[in-house]
């Protein structure tokens, strides 16, 4: 039976228009034309226990306004909601002790304070036992590498390390159902892995079902199998990833960058589509299944190259080409 449910949801915003000028002022105090901004059209999907699903759209898309109904911070327009067999917006407090939201962008970790004040908060707020805090806190901070800096205020922490904290934060209540939205947001690779790593562990180990949301395609291949995309409040496609990949993501960037002495375009166009060139950086498009071997076979050259870096296509363009086919 499906942990989490969902039905025809749609979630519109009112919002007033008003035209510029003085007398439109005053005007506006009497009267102002109400119109209303669909985030979220009839939307349907349903997601087991223990499943890793992917949200992925560009902004403005939905995501965050769905994740937000799913926790009961929005009440929604139409449809109907089910997570864990309770209606999110009733704000259940048996409900609210499932589940937890984790948002890349935002702070629940007191900002002056220290992150274990916050830790000993939640605790007494979602009522942990001394036992299991103690048991989880340490088995976190030791999959995190945080048990250092627990006691350091959490502003001065880098962006990596409160990310990590906020995890641990949402997770001492040992939810059932984990909403991340956008974790590795401005995250350096090595700090984005680190999450990516701890998310997997804990996903094996616990069987908690976790959307995520993101708009980096490493993020999504390495924990997930299955993705949602939405786009314009509507989902354009639900399925496997590897599927999603082989019909849309076929190709990677290849973006080389040269020392002082440069390069002339006709040396570097060999290597693949030139979709970017200037004398000392290049951005070159190669099939996904020969970006290695063009990486190997430009670094073996005689190019003065400095540095090369391997990318996967960007979500946006990803969405663009399922949208476009759609319209076809």
């Amino acid at each position: 039976m499906p942990i989490i449910e969902v039905k025809n949801l749609s979630k519109a915003y009112e919002y007033y228009k008003k035209a510029p000028g003085l007398w439109m002022t005053i005007k506006s105090i009497f009267w102002r034309e109400k119109l209303l901004a669909e985030a979220v059209k009839d939307v349907s999907f349903s997601i087991e226990e223990g499943e890793i699903v992917g949200f992925l759209g560009p902004n403005g898309a939905g995501k965050t306004t769905t994740l937000k109904v799913l926790s009961g911070i929005l009440y929604p327009t139409s449809g109907a909601v089910r997570v864990l067999g309770f209606d999110p917006y009733k704000r259940q407090k048996e409900y609210q002790k499932q589940f937890a939201l984790v948002m890349g962008q935002k702070n629940q970790l007191w900002w002056e304070l220290p992150a274990m004040e916050s830790f000993i908060l939640n605790k007494e707020i979602y009522e942990v036992s001394d036992q299991d805090f103690a048991e989880r806190l340490e088995e976190m901070t030791t999959l995190l590498d945080i048990k250092n800096i627990l006691d350091v205020p959490v502003r001065k922490l880098s962006l990596g390390q409160r990310m990590k904290c906020e995890l641990v934060a949402a997770l001492l209540h040992s939810p059932r159902v984990l909403f991340l939205d956008e974790p590795t947001i401005g995250l350096d690779v090595v700090a984005q892995k680190n999450i990516r790593d701890f998310i997997k562990k804990y996903n094996a180990k616990s069987k908690t079902t976790i959307i995520l949301t993101s708009h980096y395609m490493e993020d999504i291949s390495q924990l997930c199998q299955r993705v949602i995309i939405i786009n314009l409040g509507k989902i354009i496609y639900d399925g496997d990833f590897k599927e999603l990949v082989n019909r849309y993501a076929t190709h990677k960037t290849l973006v080389v960058t040269f020392n002082d002495r440069g390069t002339q375009r006709t040396e570097v166009e060999s290597f693949g589509e030139l979709v970017e060139y200037n004398p000392h950086r290049c951005v070159i498009k190669v099939l996904r299944e020969q970006a290695k071997s063009a990486a190997a076979s430009i670094l073996s050259s005689n190019l003065p190259v400095d540095d090369i870096l391997i990318n996967e296509i960007d979500v946006d363009d990803v969405i663009r080409q399922i949208f476009n086919q759609g319209k076809r």
